[in-house]
């Protein structure tokens, strides 16, 4: 689990959220499992809706740009992304997302890695955390608009009910070009000495390793 901060700048968080306030909604339930489907309560965006699609590509820009993102993800397909609502004590109760979803142009998608991208400064509504369970029990995230939480996607989670105002936020799933989570932290922690030293035989090295991990790990 990591906060990813500054995702989207500030004009970009507001371009989304005017987006959003005049986009088509739903009922969440809609694109839930059925076991997430009996615990989820919450609205979603039409995805077939163009300014949807627009917003949505915004999103995913802006994630590929960022300087931790793609070296932590590694991202070879991307689900739809979608931006959810939340109000008058609405919540996602306890669940974990499904193992196999559909990419965006409709082949099958493994989804190894969850983001929620937060469009709303935590003064703006009550509630509405994002609580992830982990082995030290569970985690609260109510980070400031324009910031990203990546997780597993096989833990469980759940959205405190927003007992004012609304939460907004932009979902989405990611299947890493490396299956295994040790082995993306292990290629990200390399990634990360190797960019921290000077040009030379060392840093060419470590790349030349890199290169062989990625090799060696990718599907």
């Amino acid at each position: 689990m990591i906060v990813l901060a500054d995702v989207l700048s500030p004009d970009e968080v507001a371009r989304v959220r005017d987006g959003v306030a005049v986009a088509p909604f739903r009922d969440g339930r809609a694109t839930a499992g059925p076991a997430a489907r009996r615990v989820k309560d919450n609205e979603q965006a039409r995805g077939d809706d163009p300014g949807v699609q627009a917003l949505a590509g915004l999103v995913r820009e802006a994630l590929e740009r960022h300087p931790v993102f793609t070296p932590l993800v590694r991202p070879a397909r991307w689900s739809r992304l979608m931006f959810s609502r939340y109000s008058g004590g609405q919540q996602y109760g306890l669940h974990t997302d499904d193992a196999g979803m559909r990419d965006e142009h409709g082949g099958p998608l493994r989804t190894d890695l969850s983001f929620t991208l937060f469009l709303q400064d935590p003064e703006a509504y009550d509630g509405g955390a994002l609580l992830i369970d982990g082995l030290d029990g569970e985690r609260e995230f109510r980070p400031a608009a324009g910031s990203a939480v990546v997780y597993q996607t096989g833990q469980l989670h759940r959205v405190t009910p927003v007992t004012r105002g609304e939460r907004l936020a932009c979902v989405g799933w990611i299947q890493s070009v490396v299956r295994r989570p040790d082995q993306r932290e292990l290629l990200f922690d390399l990634e990360r000495v190797a960019l921290s030293l000077p040009p030379g035989e060392s840093r060419l090295l470590l790349d030349k390793s890199l290169g062989n991990l990625l090799r060696m790990w990718m599907d």
